[in-house]
């Protein structure tokens, strides 16, 4: 990053831009590859009506050295195990990776997560062969709990490691 400043801006009904970018095969090789302008849509208006009700916290990701989003990050409510948790997921685009900015944005995500106070646990669910996201997990202070089944997109079956996040540790 070099002393650039990352930040989180709330999401906005222009941020589906970001979301049709992010929709290509370079950016969701480990998501099913891309799903189309209907499906981004659609996800791009639960994104703000979760934000409207407040289930889903959605956010781009800024640098001071850029004039455009550099990605985007958000966390959402569900439930895992029995347990009220948080998930999260990020993505930083492709040229503007390994600059720190994914990293910079997940820590900002924890501690807007952990400020709410509603819940204790954020998880994040990067399929196995993921090495970047989980890498990335470890390095924010994430504990991996284990392999789990799951699928992405709805009806297409992955590995993935859960990771866990305390946030009671940044309250």
């Amino acid at each position: 990053m070099d002393g650039d400043r990352v930040r989180l801006q709330p999401w906005t009904e222009a941020d589906l831009t970001v979301e049709l970018r992010n929709d290509a095969a370079d950016m969701t090789v480990f998501l099913g590859g891309p799903q189309g302008e209907e499906v981004v849509r659609r996800r791009h208006e639960r994104f703000l009506v979760g934000q409207a009700d407040g289930t889903i916290a959605p956010f781009t990701v800024w640098s001071d050295a850029a004039d455009e989003p550099v990605g985007a990050a958000a966390y959402w409510q569900i439930e895992h195990h029995g347990d009220a948790v948080y998930e999260c997921g990020w993505f930083v685009f492709v040229p503007h990776q390994r600059h720190g900015y994914a990293q910079a944005a997940v820590r900002l995500l924890l501690e807007h997560a952990a400020a709410r106070a509603d819940r204790d646990t954020v998880f994040a669910f990067p399929r196995v062969d993921n090495a970047a996201s989980n890498a990335l997990a470890r390095s924010v202070g994430f504990v991996n709990t284990g392999v789990e089944d799951s699928e992405y997109p709805k009806g297409v079956p992955i590995t993935v490691n859960a990771w866990a996040f305390d946030l009671r540790a940044l309250r």
